[in-house]
C-alpha cells in the first residue's frame, strides 16, 4: 500500500485510518484498533534552504500587481498561505503596525471557501509589521480595496481565492517566469521569514509564537541547523574569563567540581 508514498505520507494516511477505527471502537463497532502498534516508516526531515532575499523581491515584481503584496506580506510575516488567504482588513492594526491571526481560509470539496480556526491552538498570534509590509498593505488596498467580506487577497470581482486557484494563476506561473524549480513553494517564504528572525539574533521562543508553532521543540527540529553554531561562542566565553585571569597574572581557584 504505502509503496512510492512518501514516509511523511504514509504517516497522514495513517493517521486518518486510524482515527477511523478509534472512532470504530469507541462505537463498539469493533473490538480493537488494528492500525495500533503499526510500524511506520521513518520521517526524515528535509533541511531547510531559505530564498535568498534577491529572489523573493524578484518573486513581488514578478507576479501581478494584486499579488506583490501578498508576497511581501508572507515573506515579512510567516504567515501560512491559509492564513494569508483568510486575512480581513480588520486583522490589521496599521497604528499599532501589528496583525492578528486567528483565522485562516479553508476549502471543502463542492462548497465555497470559509474562514475557520489556524492550524492549532498556538497559531492564534499577533505579529509586528514590519514597515515594508505596512506600506506594501497599505498600497495594496488603495488600488484593490477589500471585497464586501472584508478579504484583503481576492479575486478581481473581490471574493476569496481558492489555494488551489492560487497556485494555478498565481504561484506557478510566477515560479516559471523566474525559472525556479517546482519544489519551491509558497512555504518557502515562510521559511525565509524564519531564517531573517534567526539571522538577527531571535531565540527559539521569539521565533516559535512568530510562527505559530505548537512547541519549540517543532521550531528546533525545522530550523536548528539555521542558528549560529555555538563553538565559537563557548570558546570566547572560557578564554574571556581564563584569558584574562592569566593576563592578570590570576591563578584558577576551587578543585574539580
Amino acid at each position: 500500500m504505502s509503496e512510492g508514498l512518501q514516509p511523511r505520507t504514509v504517516g497522514m494516511i495513517h493517521g486518518v485510518v486510524s482515527g477511523i477505527f478509534r472512532a470504530a471502537v469507541r462505537d463498539r463497532k469493533i473490538v480493537a484498533n488494528p492500525c495500533e502498534g503499526t510500524r511506520l516508516p521513518k520521517v526524515t526531515p528535509a533541511r531547510i534552504e531559505p530564498l535568498a532575499t534577491e529572489t523573493v523581491q524578484r518573486m513581488a515584481e514578478a507576479v501581478s500587481p494584486r499579488w506583490s503584496a501578498f508576497i511581501v506580506t508572507a515573506a515579512g510575516t510567516g504567515l501560512r498561505q491559509g492564513e494569508l488567504l483568510g486575512l480581513t482588513v480588520d486583522r490589521i492594526d496599521f497604528l499599532r503596525r501589528t496583525l492578528r491571526v486567528d483565522r485562516q481560509l479553508s476549502v471543502v470539496a463542492r462548497e465555497a471557501p470559509r474562514l475557520t480556526p489556524p492550524k492549532t491552538a498556538a497559531s492564534v498570534r499577533t505579529v509586528p509589521l514590519p514597515v515594508v509590509v505596512v506600506d506594501a498593505l497599505a498600497a495594496h488596498l488603495a488600488e484593490f480595496p477589500a471585497g464586501p467580506d472584508g478579504f484583503v487577497f481576492t479575486d478581481e470581482d473581490g471574493s476569496p481565492v481558492r489555494r488551489a486557484n492560487f497556485s494555478r494563476d498565481v504561484w506557478v506561473p510566477m515560479r516559471s517566469a523566474l525559472g525556479l524549480p517546482v519544489s519551491v513553494t509558497c512555504h518557502d517564504l515562510r521559511h525565509d521569514y524564519a531564517s531573517l528572525l534567526i539571522r538577527h539574533g531571535e531565540s527559539v521562543k521569539t521565533v516559535q509564537a512568530r510562527l505559530g508553532h505548537a512547541s519549540a521543540a517543532e521550531t528546533l527540529d525545522t530550523y536548528s541547523h539555521l542558528w549560529p553554531d555555538s563553538d565559537d561562542r563557548t570558546r570566547e566565553a572560557i578564554n574571556a574569563v581564563l584569558g584574562a585571569e592569566r593576563d592578570s597574572g590570576g591563578t584558577a581557584k576551587g578543585g574539580d567540581a
